[in-house]
């Protein structure tokens, strides 16, 4: 006969005549111990800090129990930790590991005012969900949502976050722009069909260099891929220069930014380019001969071949001048796949093949940051009814992958993990197992004696508190 299971007790195959129970009474346990590492980073680097110096408050300072900066640093937190929902926060508000990564003094909440709400040291979901869902022309006088992000200082805050990260200025950035497919399944502000993905959905657009993350912009699927990019490129670039002034600035994108404004602003203020340009025939017929020859020397080796040709091209109506065009003729398994290229770069500085393979294709790694952040730190988790909270959400997915991308920079540095994707270092160094108990003078956090990357936490401990020296107090 099957025994009964007394409430939350759980029963699972047994281990000879051993029974194997288990229950959610073990108290103060976490399995987020890692999560200290990113409160390392955080404290060092000042970026949730910083992040949350770009709201305004408008509640009454005698009623609140929870700051800006602690309502702001519990979500970004819990997204770097894999909690991508708001519903999360009604459990997580309860982990005392989470509330020493916050900064709460009282991580146990025994001291909260309301009786109802001791034992529970973090906001719940009501209270992180009025962050989100402010309107700001509103929230001065609103009941609830009184809490304003200023969108102006989060596009300074990422790119300030960037140049942070140099002490001595390079000499030589690669601006990588992309756009990306955000799928919606309710009815969003901003809510259209995109052709092109065969869904309805956002049409967020990222600006990269490298790993660094200087833009996320959420925008209707309705726009063109690169509408409002010479806005953007503007304000960036004017803002690295402020800083720069003489650094060299490459713009890197695929051919749906191969605009005619976009290059002749790039060729006007000292910014050189190397964008995709969509084939056609007569760009086809220009590389023919290179064509051919790839055939033939792919029926003799049957390996994928390519010829190159370098030559001015110019639209017939779209371009204000002739520039340089970089023709990839290409034979493969499934024939002929011609691609171009067109660039201000000269061919002194760079030769055909090296413009295309070295410099034009290293661009693919920033589709793998904007995958880290869709599936690893949930930035297509833009479910609210209004455009301006869904940009909230993806600028607080941001902020995490930027955490994490300082983490990866800074402590995983000469390390096995320094490459390592968001959802590796996520698994292998955040998620950990470990018992927690708070007293008078201390939050213990006993790790899982088994953990398996003991040596490696203390070496990424003392990678960033050595590069945070300087700023720890």
């Amino acid at each position: 006969m099957p025994t009964e299971c007394i409430a939350e007790q759980l029963s699972f195959q047994g281990i000879g005549t051993r029974q194997v129970v288990a229950d959610f009474t073990g108290g103060a346990v976490t399995s987020d111990a890692g999560g200290l590492l990113l409160r390392e980073v955080a404290e060092g680097s000042r970026i949730v800090g910083r992040f949350a110096e770009c709201f305004v408050d408008h509640r009454d300072p005698g009623m609140i129990e929870h700051s800006v900066m602690e309502l702001v640093a519990q979500r970004v937190y819990a997204l770097a930790l894999g909690y991508e929902d708001v519903n999360d926060h009604d459990e997580l508000r309860r982990d005392p590991l989470l509330a020493t990564l916050v900064g709460k003094t009282d991580p146990t909440g025994q001291s909260r005012r309301r009786e109802g709400d001791r034992g529970n040291p973090l906001a719940g979901k009501s209270t992180i969900n009025r962050l989100e869902l402010a309107d700001p022309e509103r929230a001065a006088a609103h009941r609830y949502h009184r809490i304003v992000c200023f969108g102006e200082a989060v596009d300074r805050f990422f790119v300030d976050v960037f140049l942070d990260t140099y002490q001595t200025p390079p000499t030589e950035i690669v601006l990588d722009v992309d756009a990306t497919d955000d799928p919606l399944h309710g009815n969003q502000e901003g809510r259209f069909f995109q052709a092109h993905y065969g869904c309805y959905c956002y049409l967020p657009l990222y600006i990269f260099v490298g790993d660094h993350l200087l833009l996320a912009r959420l925008r209707p699927s309705s726009s063109d891929a690169a509408a409002g990019v010479l806005e953007e490129l503007c304000r960036i670039v004017e803002q690295i220069r402020q800083r720069w002034p003489q650094v060299r600035i490459i713009v890197r994108a695929d051919s749906g930014f191969a605009r005619n404004e976009i290059m002749t602003w790039c060729e006007s203020n000292g910014i050189d380019y190397v964008l995709g340009l969509q084939k056609n025939s007569v760009l086809c017929k220009t590389i023919q001969r290179q064509l051919q020859k790839s055939r033939r020397r792919y029926l003799q080796t049957r390996k994928a071949s390519r010829r190159y040709r370098d030559f001015r091209y110019r639209t017939g109506k779209s371009w204000d001048r002739s520039r340089r065009v970089v023709g990839k003729a290409e034979h493969l398994a499934k024939g002929a796949n011609p691609r171009f290229v067109v660039t201000s770069l000269a061919k002194a500085e760079y030769s055909a093949r090296p413009l295309y393979e070295d410099l034009y294709c290293a661009r693919g790694d920033m589709e793998n940051r904007i995958k880290e952040q869709q599936l690893d730190l949930f930035a297509d988790r833009t479910s609210t009814s209004w455009l301006r909270s869904n940009q909230l959400r993806l600028w607080l997915s941001s902020v995490a992958y930027v955490l994490l991308s300082e983490l990866r920079r800074v402590g995983l540095k000469g390390t096995e993990l320094e490459r390592a994707q968001c959802s590796t270092i996520r698994n292998k160094l955040l998620k950990i197992g470990a018992l927690v108990k708070v007293s008078a003078r201390r939050v213990w956090v006993r790790y899982a004696s088994a953990y398996p990357y003991k040596k490696l936490i203390a070496t990424i401990l003392a990678n960033l508190q050595q590069a945070y020296q300087p700023i720890r107090v």
